[in-house]
């Protein structure tokens, strides 16, 4: 059963978040605020996914999650009313993986939720390798995890989708649109957060830009290292 951290300090919306969940079959926890949240995410059990308001008492939900991607790969959604694109680029840049703004409608958080865990939890086939390599980047599918020279790099469960969507295709031309449609699909948000996570990858896997190559007016490319 999936297990999902709600953070938020209004308890109405909370509760509602949470009983709109449960009867989905979701396992969930309420906390108050972000130190709360903090605590919880270190000392409970793994959360398959966390839900984080922005404007919470003690710690807010964007240091929260900057504490934590680097240790935490499940998907981190912000539900908050703050709907700015100031706050969306901040949320993203610091490894969120969605964003929702209050009002939402209920229906649509459920199917964000659903749609964030099922990509987490998607099955690999037999057939194929478990662990793709180029160059000295190694990425191991069952276990989301990515290496580089043998030295684990932290990423969260999106900023690994991407990286292993490039290097499936290593040496193609992606545009925006295919690789939004490939890791995020079509139903919400829009291509435009492509770049952003494009640049979160390179913050921690290729600094060099050896590999991620962008083509201007096109998309980006993952380029085989000789």
């Amino acid at each position: 059963m999936a297990r999902i951290l709600i953070a938020d300090d209004d308890r109405s919306i909370a509760e509602l978040i949470s009983d709109a969940l449960t009867d989905e079959g979701y396992e969930t926890e309420i906390v108050a605020d972000g130190e709360k949240a903090l605590y919880k995410i270190e000392h409970s059990a793994e959360y398959s996914l966390i839900l984080l308001d922005i404007m919470m008492p003690r710690i807010d939900g964007l240091e929260v999650c900057r504490r934590i991607r680097d240790t935490v790969s499940c998907p981190i959604i912000f539900v908050t009313a703050k709907n700015r694109t100031i706050d969306t680029l901040l949320g993203l840049g610091m490894g969120a993986d969605d964003y929702i703004a209050k009002p939402f409608v209920l229906d649509e958080l459920v199917a964000r939720v659903k749609a964030h865990l099922r990509r987490q939890q998607r099955s690999v086939p037999v057939s194929e390798s478990n662990v793709v390599k180029c160059g000295d980047i190694e990425i191991h599918r069952d276990t989301y995890t990515a290496y580089r020279s043998g030295e684990k790099i932290p990423v969260s469960a999106r900023e690994f989708q991407l990286l292993q969507y490039l290097m499936e295709n290593e040496g193609k031309v992606l545009s925006r649109d295919q690789i939004f449609e490939a890791v995020w699909g079509t139903e919400y948000g829009d291509a435009g957060t492509v770049a952003v996570n494009i640049k979160n990858l390179r913050d921690k896997i290729d600094v060099e830009g050896k590999y991620i190559k962008t083509v201007w007016g096109v998309g980006y490319k993952f380029t085989p290292v000789n």
